[in-house]
């Protein structure tokens, strides 16, 4: 590798040779610069944390903000605004202290593990449907195409009560604001534009005449004081579970069949044991290798971590998949182990801003796993594992396609 990654500034995010395998970088960087100087796709510098213990800390530590738009910040990606760190649906939900944990606590009734039992046979029917879809049309298939990403869409949007049939224009709407190298600045506002006043118009319809979604019972909702939601906090609100709610899910049922099937012996042994299902989703989302940017975070104040003293006014970039591959944290961190309990992996973050959807997501891809165990025992790669292409451009990670046949 030549000179030591710990010894220049590297850029980030850091590639890798292979679309699910680590960059080489992330065990050096661990072992010998745990605070890592890196440049970011703006131009601007920011601070990587590779380790385990420092990415969790940080997470955790409420001096260390979401407040990107914060003079000194650095600038996540090639344009000035409209990305998921610095829109203006970023800046419409409280970012901290009683506003965040009440607005956290009128979400998170939907995701109690409660409701998500009472989705999950409408999940596994659905998954069922496009697995049929997928089947009648031949193989090879991609299974993103086919079943990744139209069944956490179709989730969110029953959630939301927004029609399924919109999906394409989410999806755009959603990488634009995922955006890290893909769009211009003039393509962002076009579609944050389109995209606000689409949920705007929602929101509206919804005041309107309620029904039994999300959105409609955000509206009625008020806090302890009395006050309703505002009309641009519902927006964001919208905006972003629309977001979260299917393309990070889309991206790692992808990935997490992918990782499944290059090793032909994992798939062969949950097929032996279903009862494995749930452990192997949470390793599938610890193991995860191409998880995307990671979460930004903006530190006003001096702050030291792992010795090192963090500047106020700078950025930590908290890498959660380097921090996941941890040997200090994880034994045989390199090897993916279906059976790994306990397996606190930070997959989902963690602390007061740890992703809210996390049962649905798990819901999700322990729905789509039964389902295709049951229905496509032979599934199979249709390329080799080195030929899967990641996708480039986005802050989330992901695999342009998974082809298979079976």
């Amino acid at each position: 590798m030549g000179q030591d990654a710990g010894e220049r500034t590297l850029d980030y995010p850091i590639p890798s040779e292979a679309a699910l395998e680590p960059p080489a970088e992330w065990a050096e960087l661990r072992q010998r610069c745990p605070v890592a100087h890196v440049k970011l796709p703006s131009g601007d510098d920011a601070t990587l944390l590779t380790r385990y213990d420092d990415v969790k800390e940080v997470l955790a530590d409420p001096r260390f903000t979401r407040r990107l738009t914060a003079d000194g910040a650095a600038r996540i990606t090639n344009t000035e605004k409209g990305g998921v760190f610095n829109s203006d649906m970023s800046s419409a939900i409280p970012d901290g202290g009683e506003g965040h944990l009440q607005w956290r606590r009128m979400i998170s009734k939907w995701f109690t593990a409660k409701r998500m039992a009472a989705l999950r046979p409408g999940i596994e029917a659905m998954a069922e449907r496009l697995v049929d879809e997928m089947v009648e049309r031949g193989h090879p298939a991609d299974l993103y195409s086919s079943l990744g990403f139209p069944l956490p869409v179709w989730v969110i949007c029953d959630m939301l009560g927004v029609p399924e049939s919109d999906r394409d224009r989410f999806s755009y709407w959603s990488d634009t604001m995922l955006n890290l190298t893909r769009y211009t600045q003039a393509e962002m506002d076009s579609a944050q534009a389109e995209f606000v006043a689409y949920m705007a118009g929602h929101v509206a319809a919804r005041r309107a005449e309620p029904g039994d979604d999300l959105l409609s019972q955000l509206i009625a909702a008020t806090d302890p004081q009395g006050r309703g939601m505002p009309d641009a906090a519902l927006v964001a609100t919208g905006q972003g579970l629309l977001v979260a709610g299917h393309e990070t899910t889309a991206n790692m049922i992808g990935k997490m069949v992918a990782m499944l099937l290059s090793d032909r012996s994992r798939w062969e042994r949950l097929l032996a044991d279903r009862s494995l299902v749930r452990s192997a989703v949470e390793e599938a989302l610890r193991f995860d290798a191409n998880g995307g940017f990671g979460l930004p975070r903006y530190i006003p104040e001096d702050a030291e971590v792992a010795g090192t003293t963090l500047k106020g006014g700078s950025t930590v970039i908290c890498s959660m998949s380097a921090a996941n591959r941890d040997e200090a944290a994880f034994d045989g961190a390199d090897r993916m182990d279906l059976a790994r309990t306990p397996n606190p992996h930070l997959a989902f973050g963690a602390g007061a801003h740890s992703c809210i959807g996390q049962a649905l997501a798990r819901t999700e891809l322990q729905a789509v796993l039964e389902v295709l165990l049951r229905r496509l025992p032979t599934l199979d790669l249709a390329v080799r594992p080195k030929e899967l292409r990641a996708r480039e451009g986005l802050v989330v990670g992901g695999l342009a396609e998974v082809p298979v046949r079976w």
